[in-house]
């Protein structure tokens, strides 16, 4: 069975693009989203390799420190 991990926002920001879609395959390192902060774009790397279950966040939203962006089922 899959273990599903959060994958989180290291820093508080505007999410400027979300990267990938429900049901997408992920490498590890693989960008899921870029945050906007401090007039910087950072993306937001899968920390697992697996398939997206989940999105959490859209464009245009801010987020905290530590805020899910999205969870992955974990190969």
């Amino acid at each position: 069975m899959a273990k599903h991990v959060e994958v989180v926002a290291p820093v508080p920001g505007l999410v400027a693009n979300v990267v990938v879609k429900k049901g997408a395959k992920v490498k590890q390192g693989d960008p899921i989203a870029v945050l906007q902060s401090m007039k910087m774009e950072i993306p937001v790397p899968s920390e697992h390799s697996g398939t997206v279950s989940e999105i959490l966040v859209e464009a245009g939203q801010e987020v905290d420190i530590g805020g899910v962006i999205a969870t992955i089922a974990a190969e």
